[in-house]
């Protein structure tokens, strides 16, 4: 799929060749959608052996659904023929646009902006996926802080429609309309958000899912209880601990410091058993054990 747009400079420009750069869940699953669109993808791992599991596990996800006959096996073939999985980070430069779906740290997203900004055309667009991070400071970290915004994928990326655009004070209307209509082109649903701790979901979820905790250690109830109670009074697919699990502990202990530090809301003060859970490595599902165990 070719997407005509208009870069900062109002110059017609094509985007063809998307780069991703991050081969954990998110990273995966954001290939794996805009492979979906019609693009042309090339992923950076930093480990070889992570590019080859990366690979391997797309090209399983692509044989469930060729099995769920969702995906012709024709499409998954030719899906396939257009990603490219590399460890050297110059394989990105000739790329439209780059997503970064790293850890989750300002300093660590700044130095990598900072390197595809010298390494990237002049014209590429460089968006980050962080959650809660505030995209300006990443922005000018760059010499084209009109270039960069927020692309923010919900997870699971292949089945949740929401995409929130975070648009910086420094980014150009033209990249918010070039990243509008590539977002609505993956078949996702954009919004666009003010650059503010948390955005919409984040800023609205995580006080609720920390509120939970403090609910657990007052102990008004079981975690299974309580997860239940959302599920079936508030229509939740999964329970606040469950969610938690899955976002990963550790992520979400990031995101309420991010929200507190902006907002100095008590109710984003993270919760005592929510440090000590990360502080003995219970991660979440990625860990197999959370709030939840999850077996071996």
């Amino acid at each position: 799929m070719n997407l005509s747009v208009r870069d900062a400079n109002l110059d017609l420009m094509q985007i063809e060749k998307v780069g991703i750069v991050g081969s954990g869940i998110m990273g995966s699953a954001i290939a794996e959608v805009t492979l979906l669109g019609g693009y042309k993808v090339t992923l950076h791992s930093r480990q070889s052996t992570t590019a080859h599991v990366m690979m391997q596990q797309l090209k399983d996800s692509f044989s469930k659904m060729v099995k769920r006959e969702i995906l012709l096996q024709s499409k998954a073939n030719e899906a396939i023929s257009r990603f490219e999985v590399t460890t050297e980070m110059r394989d990105l430069i000739d790329s439209d646009i780059v997503i970064e779906s790293i850890i989750e740290d300002l300093e660590t997203k700044r130095e990598l902006f900072q390197r595809l900004d010298g390494l990237c055309k002049v014209d590429t667009i460089l968006a980050t996926n962080t959650s809660t991070l505030p995209v300006v400071e990443i922005a000018v970290a760059t010499k084209r802080p009109e270039l960069v915004c927020g692309i923010h994928f919900f997870n699971p990326a292949a089945r949740m429609k929401l995409v929130e655009v975070v648009t910086p004070i420094t980014v150009a209307t033209s990249t918010v309309d070039t990243v509008i209509s590539f977002v609505t082109s993956l078949g996702k649903e954009p919004v666009k958000v003010k650059d503010e701790a948390g955005f919409i979901v984040n800023a609205l979820l995580f006080p609720l899912l920390n509120s939970a905790i403090y609910m657990l250690e007052r102990h008004v109830a079981s975690m299974e209880e309580i997860d239940r109670s959302m599920q079936l009074g508030c229509g939740f697919p999964m329970g606040p601990f469950r969610l938690l699990d899955l976002i990963g502990l550790d992520t979400s202990l990031k995101i309420l410091e991010t929200l507190h530090f902006e907002s100095r809301s008590p109710s984003t003060v993270p919760a005592p058993t929510l440090r000590r859970l990360v502080a003995a490595g219970r991660l979440g599902k990625k860990s197999r054990c959370g709030f939840y165990d999850y077996g071996p």
